[in-house]
């Protein structure tokens, strides 16, 4: 994630550091423990959590379980996850639903946090969980709120509770109760109330949102916290927990470009779970927040999970296996080429899929040039295609390609790289799907691996290098043979008509000879 992309390159050239030594002396760990330190006052992280955290790594750095270690760097850095995890709340906390119908959600937190968006995005992902949420328009204060708010109810596809206009006008308290009743009464499952927020904490504020809660007795309270804000992030977030009280934190703009420090403080600092993280502008772009994985990703160990998981919502089984016999039956076209995009789609960014392998930080150049548009253009062209294009991209003659160009709004030129790449994206995954491992352009072989699923070549055995053309020739044909060259092991039949002879091979003289009649 973006917003600790500057301490993730941080602690990894700290860490770097440590690699190759076989034994931590107390100032390698002082010297380690001070970078981290260092990295994390910069990434806006709260002094007190700052101090804590390097003062549990420094004391295990330095005990038994770093200096009896076979690999102290990789011992430190699993330190400094289990870390890490314990500063951003240990263990993963799901929201807590009412036994009796409706679960009551309430969001608060300052103006420009992000809650109304995160309302829509919170609702989205519940109802994919077959809920039946109730977006309330409470927020009567900030201009055109409630008119946002019921944007993003249909683009989510989810009713908004909203009987009053806005604008300055109307009891906030009268309608989070109202909506209590009509969500009864309609039997939704999940109400969630969008609360007025200020630029800055202020009175009036806490007493409105300490008011609603009293008159509605939430199941949750939820306090969205633009991660961006850094330090300020954990005054904010006392104050809330002091005026009004909180039982999770959901964490908005994750994928900015600023030094996420509120990720790594409002937890500690406040007692109360991270429950949410809001990844991107799209209403999809919303999930559970998992301590550990959050802390690989810092680490940059990347997090499979969460890519695993988003792939098996993303991908139908049943369309997957029915591809994966078309590769081994060679009858993979250019109409499953563009229904496997259109699922790739549904999994949100694909640099952010990028960014949760492993190492991903090693080529942060690339992920930040990827251009995500690629895939729409892509598109965009196999839909100009006929279907028998598609299913024949051998028909593709120049004046085709012309036509499809015309068609996506491209050039031929992008017309023919692209059908360049689905004919090398099926030989590779043909060769995947036969049991082999495929060569990737542009990275030479992998040590052991067993292309096309066949076995691996053996290794082309070194010719002669001596500068005599004859003896070069005599002695290629010897290792050719199998013997080693200038010894008695040639076979019957080996040559210059030599067999039988046990001199060793021919003498320079013959050789000589044989130069000369063959001209050289």
């Amino acid at each position: 994630m973006a917003s600790f992309g500057n301490l993730s390159d941080r602690l990894s050239a700290t860490f770097k550091n440590l690699r190759g030594k076989g034994k931590l002396s107390p100032a390698d760990v002082d010297g380690t423990v001070r970078e981290i330190r260092r990295a994390l006052l910069d990434a806006d992280v709260a002094l007190e959590v700052v101090k804590e955290f390097t003062g549990k790594v420094r004391e295990r750095a330095l005990g038994d379980e770093v200096s009896k270690a076979l690999n102290p760097a990789q011992q430190v850095v699993q330190i400094v996850n289990e870390e890490l995890v314990t500063i951003l709340g240990g263990q993963q906390r799901r929201l807590e639903f009412s036994k009796q119908p409706p679960t009551i959600i309430m969001l608060a937190g300052l103006q420009g946090a992000g809650k109304t968006t995160l309302a829509g995005k919170l609702a989205k992902w519940l109802a994919k969980d077959n809920h039946t949420p109730l977006l309330v328009a409470a927020d009567l204060q900030r201009p055109n709120a409630v008119t946002q708010l019921q944007v993003v109810g249909e683009q989510a596809g989810v009713p908004v509770f909203a009987p009053e206009p806005g604008n300055g006008k109307g009891n906030p308290v009268k309608v989070a109760k109202d909506a209590i009743k009509f969500a009864k009464d309609k039997q939704y499952d999940v109400v969630i109330v969008d609360t007025a927020g200020r630029l800055g904490v202020d009175a009036e504020l806490m007493k409105q949102a300490a008011d609603i809660r009293k008159a509605i007795n939430p199941d949750e309270v939820l306090f969205v916290i633009d991660a961006m804000i850094g330090q300020d992030a954990v005054a904010t977030a006392k104050a809330f927990q002091t005026g009004v009280d909180f039982t999770g934190v959901v964490l908005s703009k994750l994928d900015g470009d600023a030094r996420g420090g509120a990720a790594l403080s409002v937890a500690s600092v406040t007692g109360r779970p991270i429950i949410f993280a809001s990844t991107g502008e799209g209403l999809d772009d919303f999930e559970p927040f998992y301590p550990d994985r959050m802390a690989s990703r810092i680490l940059d160990l990347g997090d499979i999970l969460s890519l695993i998981e988003q792939a098996q919502e993303a991908f139908d089984e049943e369309e997957s296996r029915k591809v994966a016999e078309k590769f081994m039956t060679d009858s993979f076209t250019l109409e499953d080429f563009l229904s496997q995009m259109q699922q790739l789609k549904k999994m949100g960014s694909i640099k952010n899929m990028l960014g949760m392998i492993p190492g991903a930080r090693g080529m942060r150049e690339q992920l930040e040039n990827f251009d995500e548009s690629e895939i729409t253009r892509t598109e965009a062209i196999i839909q100009s295609m006929t279907p028998m294009e598609r299913r024949q991209p051998k028909v593709l003659n120049g004046s085709r390609r012309v036509r499809i160009a015309r068609g996506a709004g491209t050039t031929v030129t992008e017309v023919n790289g692209l059908v360049n790449r689905f004919e090398q994206a099926a030989k590779m995954m043909k060769t995947v799907a036969k049991g082999g491992m495929p060569q990737v352009p542009g990275m030479g072989p992998i040590p052991g691996a067993k292309f096309g699923g066949g076995k691996a070549k053996p290794q082309a055995k070194k010719g002669s290098k001596s500068g005599n053309p004859a003896k070069r020739a005599a002695e290629n044909a010897a290792l050719a043979a199998g013997t080693k060259p200038g010894t008695s092991e040639a076979p019957a039949g080996s040559g210059f008509g030599l067999a039988g002879k046990k001199s060793g091979g021919p003498t320079e003289d013959e050789l000589a000879s044989l130069q000369k009649f063959l001209g050289r």
